[in-house]
Formats: structure tokens, sequence, C-alpha cells
């Protein structure tokens, strides 16, 4: 029997993300949705203006919509709800013993939440003992980073070893990752939008943690400057930082190279089903990455990096780009539930009880 999970915000655009990814899912089965008061006890296909390629799939399409109050009864619940709503929802779930797994900004700077990114920090998810500690939760809450520090933390987290000081980050930013129906046609198109409300925070203060080190229930910040400048620009999907970076000891850049080709993640994430491998695609053209021809590599959940070479203010300089609703949302958030299964943090459910959906599937 699959895992079953519930999906909040399910009509929005990462909502409907979830969906799509989890259709055929091998550990996961997608049996309650949930959104908005104006959308609660209409079918799913009713309530939902798909925006995605294909169609709802059949087995959700029926699901009568639940409320953000409803009780529910998944072990899992991923969460697409914007931050304004996300806060008190997600607490009570997890209170409940629900294991959220959240794209909001709400609690990712909060001391005892992680900001996962299973390749990365894995070892981050030790919060969740502090969590139930301290807040007395039944379950957890773990969230996924910003959409645009995902292909920032992916490319950097190799290169720890260098001990990185300054970053120097300007992104270039998909529409969709405005949501649905994003921005204004009149704004966007022949245009370039140069400030993205509450992104430049978010991209300097998220990867510090990220790439920081869990010690004694705690995670220690990795220390570096970053200063970042956000834009949104007319491209549907997928994010692009352009980047500049100074280490502590200038690095080859063949050592860095060798770091990103050689870079997976600890056991067990590369063999997690929404794992990429490689999780980093390095190119050597020098117009590569792009995002029309390189969001989907690794079934949107890989990075892709390209351009690497000497920076003349700082040390070196590269643009690594990602899927920004699929690696910096959905995408990850799955795969942060499966590193949760696989590891045995969720009460009752094991990765005994995943290989055996994956049997029975």
């Amino acid at each position: 029997m699959a895992i079953e999970v519930a999906i909040l915000g399910a009509t929005g655009a990462v909502g409907q993300r979830f969906i799509q990814l989890l259709e055929n899912h091998p550990w996961f089965r997608v049996t309650e949705v949930v959104a908005s008061e104006r959308s609660s006890e209409k079918s799913y296909a009713e309530a939902t203006n798909w925006v995605l390629t294909g169609s709802i799939p059949s087995d959700v399409a029926g699901l009568t919509v639940k409320s953000l109050d409803a009780p529910l009864t998944s072990p899992i619940v991923f969460s697409a709800l914007p931050s304004t709503v996300a806060g008190e929802v997600e607490a009570r779930l997890a209170a409940a013993g629900h294991y959220v797994c959240s794209n909001a900004s709400t609690y990712r700077m909060a001391d005892d939440v992680p900001i996962l990114m299973p390749e990365v920090n894995a070892g981050h998810l030790q919060l969740i003992e502090r969590q139930r500690s301290e807040r007395g939760w039944k379950g957890a809450l773990v969230t996924n980073s910003n959409c645009t520090a995902a292909p920032l933390v992916m490319a950097m987290a190799p290169l720890r070893q260098f001990q990185p000081k300054v970053l120097h980050v300007v992104s270039m930013q998909a529409i969709s990752g405005a949501g649905y129906p994003g921005v204004a046609s009149l704004d966007i198109l022949d245009n370039v939008i140069p400030y993205i409300g509450g992104e430049e925070e978010k991209l300097k203060k998220e990867p510090s943690k990220m790439l920081g080190d869990y010690t004694n229930g705690k995670i220690d910040p990795l220390v570096m400057t970053v200063s970042a400048a956000c834009n949104r620009v007319p491209v549907l999907d997928s994010h692009l930082v352009c980047v500049s970076a100074k280490f502590a000891e200038k690095p080859h850049l063949d050592d860095i190279y060798m770091a990103w080709e050689e870079f997976r993640g600890p056991d067990p994430v590369p063999g997690l089903p929404s794992a990429p491998n490689p999780p980093l695609i390095v190119m050597q053209e020098n117009d590569r990455p792009q995002p029309r021809r390189d969001r989907d590599a690794g079934s949107g959940m890989a990075t892709v990096i390209g351009r690497l070479r000497p920076c003349d203010v700082l040390d070196v300089q590269f643009i690594a780009l990602a899927h920004n609703t699929i690696r910096g949302a959905a995408g990850c958030s799955i795969l942060n539930a499966e590193l949760m299964v696989a590891e045995g943090y969720i009460n009752g459910i094991t990765a005994a009880t995943a290989e055996s959906a994956v049997a029975s599937a």
C-alpha cells in the first residue's frame, strides 16, 4: 500500500506541480487535496484551472477539496500555501502528528527548522528531535529553500572545502516564480523587472544556513557575505544565477570542476526516487546553460552549471540554473519527504514500508 500524502494549496501553480510529479510515484499516493474556502467541497477538477502540460491525473481529479481547517489523515503533507497563511496551518498539522514539507518561507529561518536540500545538508534533519522536544510536536516541519537559492546552494555545496567568503549573485528569475497568473504581460513582455519583493533578503540569508553544519542541536551557519540582485525576466520556467565568488584561498578552476563532477550527496540520497543522477551537470559550451534548453535536466531536478572562469574582482565566476517549480519547489519537497521516510523519521513509516509500496505498485 502506497504512503498517503496530502497537498495544501493544491489548486495553485505549485500545488499542481506536486500533483503532476506525484502521479505514478513509487512510494506516495495523493489522497487529500486542500485549498481555500472558495474551492472546498468541490471536486479537484471543478476547483482547479489546470495550467500545466497534460491533464489532471484521473485518481486526483475526483477528490473532494478539503478546507484549510479540515482534519487530515495522511501522514505526509506537502504545503504549497502562501506564507501569509502557511504559519498557523503548518504548525497545527505538525503538532497533530503530520510530517509537513513546506515551500513557504514562514519557518525557514527558525532555529529548529531545517531548510533541507538532501544532497547538501541531509544531517540537518536531526533538528526534528529539537522540534519535538521544544515545541511538543508529534510530527515535524521541514522546509525547502527559496527557489532562487536552490541553484546557488547546489553549486556552492561542493565548494565548501575551499571556504567561500564572499558571493555576488545576480538572478534572472522566471515569471512562474510569481505564481499564476504571474506578472502582467504588459509589465514583463519586452522588459526586465529589476526588483522582486523579499527575494534579495532570502538569497542573502538562506544559503548560509543551508550550507552550515549541524552541531549539538543547532546549525552553525557558513560564515560568508552574500550580495544579491534579483530580476524578473520573460522566461516561463527556471531561475538562472550569475555568481562571482571569493574563497579563503583561490582554488584552481580544475579543482572546482572536479568538485562539481564528483558531487553526489550522502547515502541514501542518490538512491531516492526523485534524486537526479548526477545532481550537478557541468557544461563546457560558452552559451550554456539556457533556460529553454536545460531546465528539464534530470527531470527538472538537476542543477546545470556553466561558464566557469576567473573573475577580475573576486576569484571565479559561473552560472547556475535550476527549474524553479521542480528543484526549487515541489520536486525538492518530495525528495525531502523521501529522505525522511528512508531515514525512519516518520512514525510508523520506514524504508521497508516504502520498499513494500514499490513492490505493490
